[in-house]
């Protein structure tokens, strides 16, 4: 028989080209980042040759930034590294938390962007986690994609705070399975803190937040929920927002109420 072919050994592999370095932003986030325009406004910025990088035109918003170079706007020099920012905004039932609409459903952006004074319409806004369309209550907004994993991480165990009205009757032995760790279509879920208000209401504090996740708890023991509402995340609480309206969270707020020091 003929003797196969040998097969030419394999190439090293190539290092990574950024390896022990910090990996370059690409432009238009960039630009979104330093709060100079959102993101596509940015986008168009730079398709009209209107952004530099150390000198040179930009061409395309994904160019790679890396941490010091220089990005001017229009011949302005744009300063990098935006401090963090952080909404507390009210949501009513009705809205996606969503960018986009869907047929007639308008999104919590469509109500929350057109109130931002000026300096702060210039950033791009983040959702921390999601609201059902139905559900209703606190949501945060940031500028800051770190905070966002800080603060939708399990690992974190930033509580969030909900209260649903349910349809059938509710006492501490029904909610009891809740409080013990329960298991989900998609795993055991964390022991939660409930109390029951009453007969009708009940209180569920979750440190992680896994799609329609205290519905699907309190519908297996037998309490579906006709509605529900987000009081607090962490320790920020609505307040006296109206539904709607939001309010810009101080940095003591986010450092001390959300555990969070800012971007490394």
């Amino acid at each position: 028989m003929p003797r196969k072919p040998e097969r030419p050994p394999k190439s090293p592999p190539r290092p990574n080209r950024w390896e022990g370095k910090e990996k370059p932003d690409w432009l238009s986030r960039a630009l979104a980042r330093a709060g100079a325009m959102p993101q596509d406004e940015a986008d168009a910025a730079i398709k009209a040759g209107r952004v530099t990088v150390n000198g040179r035109v930009a061409t395309t918003p994904l160019t790679p930034v890396p941490p010091d170079a220089v990005i001017k706007v229009d011949g302005h020099p744009v300063r990098k590294g935006a401090p963090t920012h952080v909404l507390a905004f009210h949501k009513p039932a009705g809205v996606l938390t969503s960018t986009a609409r869907q047929h007639r459903t308008g999104t919590v952006f469509e109500l929350l962007l057109p109130q931002l004074p000026l300096e702060l319409n210039r950033f791009t806004w983040h959702a921390v986690g999601r609201l059902d369309v139905d559900t209703t209550g606190l949501l945060l907004f940031t500028n800051d994609d770190k905070l966002v994993a800080h603060a939708t991480s399990p690992e974190t165990n930033l509580p969030k705070r909900y209260v649903a009205t349910v349809f059938s009757t509710a006492d501490d032995a029904k909610v009891e399975p809740l409080r013990q760790g329960m298991m989900l279509d998609d795993g055991p879920a964390r022991p939660a803190v409930v109390r029951v208000r009453d007969e009708h209401t009940v209180e569920v504090i979750l440190t992680e937040g896994r799609h329609h996740q205290v519905k699907r708890m309190l519908g297996a023991v037998g309490l579906p929920a006709r509605a529900l509402h987000r009081e607090a995340v962490g320790d920020i609480t609505l307040d006296d927002i109206p539904e709607g309206g939001f309010r810009l969270l101080t940095d003591e707020e986010v450092r001390e109420k959300l555990n969070y020091s800012g971007r490394d």
